[in-house]
């Protein structure tokens, strides 16, 4: 990725999860992804899919919580109200990411217990041109 990419998805995350203190940066672990980060602590990373030529990113962050605090939990750590959890209909082990009724990615849990989940938000090329 290069600058101008990380500058305009960085854009792009602090808008759709409402807060200005995120910051993407080139990955550490691989050179090819960007870390990103809230304050000095990583919170994520994004990965970049070039398959079927349309260039497309993948943010990935983990979530430590358990599913009945997982509203609140993102709330505080994004310093935001406006970020809702909304149930999948008969899906109990996945959810919906909103910012005003605005769809931003899905929350899964990662084990059949939900101690923890991962949110994946995909990136499309086109939502980095309108920044």
């Amino acid at each position: 990725m290069d600058k101008a990419e990380l500058r305009k998805l960085q854009e792009f995350l602090r808008k759709s999860l409402d807060n200005q203190g995120i910051k993407v940066a080139p990955g550490k672990r691989n050179p090819d992804d960007a870390d990103v980060q809230l304050g000095e602590r990583r919170i994520g990373a994004i990965t970049v899919d070039d398959e079927d030529g349309d260039r497309s990113f993948s943010f990935e962050m983990k979530i430590p919580v358990e599913r009945p605090v997982l509203q609140d939990y993102l709330r505080r750590l994004f310093e935001t109200a406006k970020l809702t959890v909304v149930p999948r209909g008969q899906k109990g082990d996945s959810a919906d990411l909103t910012n005003g009724g605005d769809f931003l990615g899905v929350i899964s849990s990662d084990d059949p217990k939900a101690k923890s989940f991962t949110l994946q938000m995909a990136i499309l090329d086109f939502d980095l041109d309108e920044l």
